[in-house]
């Protein structure tokens, strides 16, 4: 039972942390759309050392630090109280869209190697990582675009945050008598 009210209090703390600030949402969605590409990074690797399309590595280098510095650039756009920094908002907005552009460029250069090229590459079952990537970086182009997204809807978020419950209940605070301030001399 103890447990419970553990886990109901760690809970209740992180709604209140996100209740505070709110872009936090869209920052955690854009974290987990980095892992994501992390993640997957041996078979961009792999396919680039195959197909040694021109820009591949380029391409694949520049989503990656990108997406480092998109992260950065992102908590810097958001201070803590304080209003919305424009320059790095548009900093990071230029860098998600190198990275959709990159990731676009990169399944167009996989295509033609496989598809248009002529020597294609089959796909086999040895290179099947080949389609893995470019199955990859549609999903990832796909989660760039939701947390755009979720980071568009902060606003949203912040007026529905506000309705939530973050009070704690304890037990006798509303049979308290009221406090006389006034002082008696």
């Amino acid at each position: 039972m103890g447990s419970r009210k553990g886990i109901k209090e760690w809970l209740r703390k992180k709604v209140v942390g996100i209740k505070r600030n709110p872009q936090k949402i869209g920052l955690i969605a854009f974290a987990i759309t980095f892992i994501y590409y992390s993640l997957n990074l041996t078979c961009i690797s792999n396919t680039t050392a195959k197909i040694q399309g021109s820009g591949m590595g380029l391409c694949g280098f520049v989503t990656m630090l990108l997406s480092i510095l998109s992260l950065l650039c992102y908590s810097n756009s958001f201070p803590r109280r304080k209003k919305v920094n424009k320059p790095m908002l548009i900093i990071f907005l230029v860098m998600v869209g190198i990275i959709l552009f990159c990731d676009y460029r990169y399944r167009d250069l996989i295509y033609y190697a496989v598809a248009l090229s002529p020597n294609p590459i089959a796909v086999t079952d040895s290179t099947l990582y080949i389609l893995e990537a470019y199955d990859m970086l549609f999903t990832h182009m796909i989660l760039l675009f939701v947390s755009l997204v979720l980071m568009a809807l902060g606003p949203v978020f912040k007026i529905l945050l506000k309705k939530v419950n973050t009070n704690v209940n304890i037990d006798g605070y509303d049979k308290m008598e009221a406090i006389d301030i006034s002082s008696e001399e």
